[in-house]
């Protein structure tokens, strides 16, 4: 059975065509690289509109059947960044502890990683998870996060995802 991920860009200009999705392709190679279960992307390039991140969020979970969606773009502190406010919106619940983990990680590399306002929560049986949008940043806060998503998308209903050896370790609780 081959699993649905969404990725999400969220970006103006580059939807607009005025530069590449870089941080997209980011998402996509590092997945690729690091979950051994066969999958399929599903992939959107939207504007910096919250309507829009929300519609979209909402089709790819409810209509799309994507397990994970991961999200680059419009953390940030600015008038147009949005995607976190978006992401509440559609959500039944939020999962705190990853936008804290992945700051954590990213203050390693850069002070202004308190400026993000990554967040993650679960609608039905998709995960949602907001990551930063240079790629750069996307890889280490995959990173950070990678080992617990696996275990969260079955434990809310979805498929077993199995990592490779080519990604951080996925961790799940051994039984008994």
């Amino acid at each position: 059975m081959t699993v649905r991920i969404g990725i999400i860009t969220s970006s103006d200009r580059a939807s607009a065509g005025v530069y590449e999705d870089q941080s997209g392709a980011a998402i996509r190679e590092t997945l690729t690289a690091w979950c051994k279960t066969p999958w399929e992307p599903v992939y959107r390039l939207i504007p910096d509109d919250r309507a829009t991140i929300e519609k979209t969020l909402v089709e790819l979970a409810d209509t799309e059947g994507c397990c994970l969606i991961v999200t680059t773009g419009g953390t940030g502190p600015a008038a147009r960044d949005v995607t976190p406010e978006a992401t509440e919106a559609v959500c039944e619940k939020l999962m705190p502890g990853f936008g804290e983990m992945m700051r954590a990680v990213s203050l390693k590399y850069v002070p202004t990683a308190i400026l993000s306002r990554q967040t993650a929560g679960i609608r039905g049986k998709s995960l949602i998870v907001n990551l930063p949008g240079k790629p750069k940043s996307i890889k280490e806060c995959l990173e950070a996060v990678w080992p617990a998503i696996p275990y969260c998308v079955e434990l809310i209903g979805g498929p077993y995802l199995e990592g490779s050896d080519a990604g951080p370790k996925v961790f799940r609780p051994k039984p008994g």
